[in-house]
């Protein structure tokens, strides 16, 4: 795939109308006050370029799952509210995506002026990518950005359509994303060390297959790890282990030999009778597990052995907690790899989802180099898929 893409930088835009597609999937509490709007400001540098040269912008996103039809709960109310805050200027929002309110106020917003369009999940045609629909959406401006990484995995209207009928370039989010995980997939400085973990390894195969082509060294901990362990003849307990992905991982396995890459996997867990938070943990031997137990963690063995291979590295990508880090007795296993990335000289990436999570509660997110804002989409993207909402813009 080509991440060589044309930015809002590399386009005329004085005076246009631009349609741009965020990411301000927030969470909200009952209350529908936004609880965390990071994603509100990573948006700030691409529509604050576009204001800068008297762009009229035209915001749209998704939030949630409102299945194709109009729901007050998943309104961009508070999303319009806290951009007006943000760039202290107003928001306007629309009542619609594409019906008349929409209408009148795409036609007439002036250069400088910002508008947010309602929850483009409103309608059934934005999944499914209807050209109608993404065609009626692009009538609104006269370029289109995508700053959207974390839905740039979906073929969707408002992530990809509007691209057939609209010069499309990408924003600095986007930019940013495919720059420094292209770089780190395409020439990384070594040696190049990923850390994978979570609970399964079907959703890490593509992963894994790709990665093994790439790094020096691939470390596998957290429940996936298991399924390694059981494939190479080790006692596991209760732990989860994925049956029929046994002879996968004996395959992967083989791989990494025949590669030659240092394939690492743990030696201690901590383990416990049951999965909860105030269970009485034991660390026992990784492939020696009492059948009443279940491992929940890395071990400090383990801890020591993954912190030596990461302390060197020249890149780190790390996708997926440890062990189940929820739990403060659970979450040393995960904590010890987020500072030993912390504290390498490494270019260290961070895939978006449980492990951006696990970062930031754990306060270490501001010695990382990049975390990325999209969980399946940054999967994707160290699978060596080709994303649509990237594909879709125009090349450099």
């Amino acid at each position: 795939m080509n991440y060589n893409k044309k930015t809002i930088e590399d386009i005329e835009l004085n005076g246009k109308k631009v349609l741009v597609r965020c990411d301000f999937n927030v969470p909200l509490d009952e209350n529908r006050n936004i609880t965390d709007d990071t994603r509100i400001t990573a948006a700030l540098p691409t529509i604050r370029y576009l204001l800068s040269k008297q762009a009229a912008v035209i915001l749209c996103s998704h939030l949630g799952r409102p299945k194709g039809e109009f729901n007050a709960k998943y309104s961009l109310a508070p999303v319009a509210a806290r951009l007006t805050e943000l760039l202290g200027q107003e928001v306007k929002l629309a009542k619609d995506v594409i019906g008349p309110d929409a209408d009148a106020l795409t036609s007439s917003l002036k250069p400088g002026e910002v508008m947010l369009l309602e929850n483009v999940r409103f309608h059934k045609e934005e999944e499914k990518n209807d050209p109608e629909f993404a065609k009626k959406l692009a009538s609104y401006a006269e370029v289109y950005v995508n700053d959207a990484f974390g839905t740039a995995h979906r073929a969707h209207a408002s992530t990809a359509g509007v691209a057939d009928y609209l010069p499309a370039v990408c924003g600095y989010l986007i930019n940013k994303e495919i720059s420094i995980m292209g770089k780190a997939l395409d020439d990384p400085k070594r040696p190049f060390v990923a850390i994978l973990g979570g609970a399964k390894v079907s959703d890490k195969i593509g992963v894994i297959n790709n990665l093994l082509e790439k790094v020096d060294t691939l470390i596998v901990g957290g429940g996936m790890a298991y399924t390694f362990v059981k494939a190479m003849g080790g006692s596991i307990g209760k732990s989860l282990c994925e049956d029929d992905k046994l002879d996968y991982a004996r395959e992967m396995l083989e791989k990494a030999k025949a590669r030659g890459v240092n394939f690492l996997l743990p030696v201690d867990n901590v383990a416990a009778k049951e999965f909860a938070a105030d269970a009485e943990a034991f660390t026992v031997k990784t492939d020696e597990i009492p059948d009443d137990l279940m491992g929940l963690d890395i071990g400090p063995e383990t801890v020591d052995m993954f912190s030596e291979a990461i302390k060197n590295a020249g890149t780190v990508v790390w996708n997926g907690p440890m062990g189940v880090f929820e739990f403060d007795r659970f979450a040393n296993g995960t904590r010890a790899i987020a500072k030993a990335v912390a504290e390498s000289n490494s270019v260290s990436i961070i895939g978006g989802g449980d492990s951006a999570a696990a970062i930031q509660q754990l306060g270490f997110a501001d010695k990382m180099t990049h975390i990325s804002t999209g969980g399946g989409a940054s999967l994707e993207f160290l699978e060596g898929l080709e994303l649509p909402g990237i594909a879709c813009l125009m090349d450099k």
